[in-house]
């Protein structure tokens, strides 16, 4: 088997990674049915190799934006999942005093500088981060996350121009996962990829199998380096999300048999696979691995419901008016 181009310790970093955004998922899935989370929450169950494979690819003092499905972009950049796991159920002790919930997790600490509720709401953020990099002439790079959806906004056009006339230190992460709510991409924009935007703005652009960790680590580490001194790239991973958009998202727009198709090509599989095949793993090592994610998170949500509920008399506390 040919030996793989990351360091062993980096790759089996990469899938801990990856298995703890599942372990995560799955479990707030799981409080969401028993009525211990507060309103609704997005899924990135399937979409695991991109958040991994691009945060690997950055410094800690890197940054991230990320959008209402962004669970999988803050434990990728290093968040701490019991810390998570109190905010996802509203709780004083969370990242946001329990304040952002599921959709508004933010770690400043970790580089991770918001999700947002708003679709295509963290690009001109990501932008005006990029701005203020170059003005400290830092060397530091901002990533911005968004659905297909946001690739239809206006906001998408003003980010991605804007970064790319002043050469801002900004990679935007377009992850393709077929549907924007239940608008299929192939209905809502005339081009084969997304990436093909990027000649508009005259930056690079590239498409590559967001199913695959590595194909997206090394297409990220590629736009990293680039954005620190040459500007901006448009990079689309092609993934797929096997939950609804929502929890209150019916499915009536996709087959069981497409599900189950993308199923077959599960990120985490794939890698798990790869890493035995190479010698790196064996199965029970892997089964070890997975075993400490899911212990991880369980030490999460009784981290989570030991803590206090936040006091009525702060709720304007922050608020700005």
């Amino acid at each position: 088997m040919k030996t793989l181009p990351i360091p062993a310790e980096r790759l089996v970093a990469m899938l801990q990674a990856m298995l703890l955004i599942r372990a995560f998922e799955e479990r707030a899935e799981e409080l969401y049915a028993l009525g211990r989370v507060h309103g609704t929450m997005h899924l990135s169950i399937g979409q695991e190799a991109v958040a991994t494979g691009v945060c690997a690819a950055l410094r800690p003092d890197d940054y991230v934006l990320s959008t209402h499905r962004g669970h999988g972009h803050c434990l990728a950049k290093g968040a701490d999942p019991r810390l998570m796991m109190a905010e996802f159920l509203g709780k004083e002790t969370g990242y946001c005093r329990g304040r952002g919930g599921s959709m508004h997790i933010a770690d400043v600490r970790s580089g991770n500088l918001g999700a947002n509720g708003i679709v295509a709401g963290g690009l001109p953020i990501a932008t005006g981060v990029g701005l203020s990099i170059q003005l400290r002439k830092s060397s530091q790079v901002c990533v911005a996350f968004f659905g297909d959806g946001a690739a239809n906004e206006g906001a998408f056009h003003e980010s991605l121009n804007l970064a790319a006339i002043w050469d801002l230190p900004v990679v935007f992460v377009a992850e393709n996962n077929q549907y924007a709510m239940s608008m299929p991409v192939r209905k809502s924009m005339r081009i084969e990829r997304i990436s093909d935007r990027a000649a508009a703005y005259g930056i690079p652009g590239e498409t590559v199998d967001g199913t695959d960790v590595l194909a997206v680590h090394a297409a990220a580490g590629k736009a990293v380096d680039h954005a620190r001194g040459r500007g901006p790239t448009l990079l689309e991973c092609v993934t797929y999300r096997y939950k609804g958009h929502s929890k209150s998202d019916r499915q009536r727009y996709r087959t069981r048999e497409e599900v189950d198709a993308w199923r077959q090509r599960d990120p985490i599989a794939q890698f798990r696979s790869r890493l035995i095949a190479s010698g790196l793993l064996s199965e029970q090592d892997a089964g070890l691995l997975e075993a400490e994610a899911r212990t991880a998170i369980e030490d999460a949500v009784q981290f989570a419901e030991q803590g206090p509920e936040p006091d009525p008399a702060t709720v304007v506390d922050s608020v700005y008016a």
